[in-house]
């Protein structure tokens, strides 16, 4: 989807509510509309039948090919998410396109209310690190040159390592999800005791991302912990804002993916200033990590 000044609300403020800054994604919401809830529920319902339509006849006009830029068409190696589902379906008779459906709502919109945290927190940070935020505007001038409205692409994506060293960082120090729970399935030896089989482990994922052992002066902002030279060697599970091992979230690389596209549009654009210093601002871990009393950031044009 192509984010513009048509369906992007580019002001931002804090939700008194939850403390969130929002960006409007007009074209995706729903009107707000109190006798609107049934409406509410079944716009994400209709999106994802439409998506899960429009795939099936895709996959009927391609019958599981795929065809290269001179016009050749060869077999496809690798399946998208949606692909395995439906050719699970295809296999399967009790495996619906009911269940289908839950798969993609999960995949398309459970991730909503994280991504949205993160990209608060991610904001907040480039408003309160001027330096960082130059590094990113030269980076995407480099990538995107003086077209500040063309469409992200995969290629994009791949070419914007800063940004993606920032996201990091900022997941490093705030994690959406604080706190994730585990039931042992065999008994543990934690810190020389004995931990039994079905006893239930929380993982603090906040404080296990500020562990100096691993990051130097670890509850400084710094995205270079996350260049290359940095983060050889480091063990894998010092990093674990999705979760990690066969319970770790469905939807990181989406969600990675998705706040890049975003960023990418907004700073492009537009200069965040953060006006509350880091020590100003309380997290505070409910489900989703917030902002206790919201966050306050000036929003300019770029020149």
């Amino acid at each position: 989807m192509c984010l513009n000044s048509d369906n992007v609300d580019l002001s931002l403020g804090p939700d008194k509510q939850n403390g969130d800054v929002h960006l409007c994604l007009k074209e995706l919401l729903p009107e707000t509309n109190p006798d609107a809830s049934t409406t509410n529920i079944a716009a994400p319902t209709k999106f994802a039948i439409n998506v899960i339509q429009e795939r099936i006849k895709e996959r009927r006009h391609q019958n599981g090919t795929k065809s290269t830029a001179n016009g050749k068409v060869e077999k496809r190696t690798k399946m998208a998410f949606l692909d395995l589902l439906l050719e699970l379906h295809d296999q399967d008779d009790n495996f619906t396109l009911d269940d289908v459906r839950e798969e993609v709502d999960t995949f398309m919109f459970e991730g909503h209310d994280t991504t949205s945290a993160s990209l608060t927190w991610i904001l907040f940070m480039i408003g309160c690190h001027p330096h960082v935020q130059e590094k990113i505007h030269q980076e995407l001038d480099d990538v995107f040159g003086d077209d500040r409205d063309r469409k992200v692409t995969s290629e994009d994506i791949q070419k914007l390592l800063y940004l993606g060293c920032v996201i990091k960082e900022t997941l490093r120090l705030y994690p959406s999800v604080p706190l994730i729970g585990r039931q042992l399935e065999e008994d543990a030896i934690l810190s020389g005791h004995r931990v039994p089989k079905g006893t239930l482990l929380i993982v603090a994922i906040f404080w296990l991302g500020r562990d100096p052992d691993y990051f130097p002066d670890a509850d400084e902002f710094n995205p270079d912990n996350f260049l290359p030279e940095n983060v050889e060697g480091r063990d894998p599970f010092a990093f674990v804002p999705f979760s990690a091992g066969p319970r770790n979230c469905i939807g990181q690389k989406f969600a990675l993916m998705e706040e890049k596209v975003v960023l990418a549009y907004l700073l492009r654009k537009l200069k965040f200033r953060s006006l509350k210093a880091m020590d100003e601002v309380t997290p505070t871990g409910e489900l989703i990590l917030r902002p206790y009393d919201g966050l306050e950031m000036e929003v300019s044009l770029r020149p």
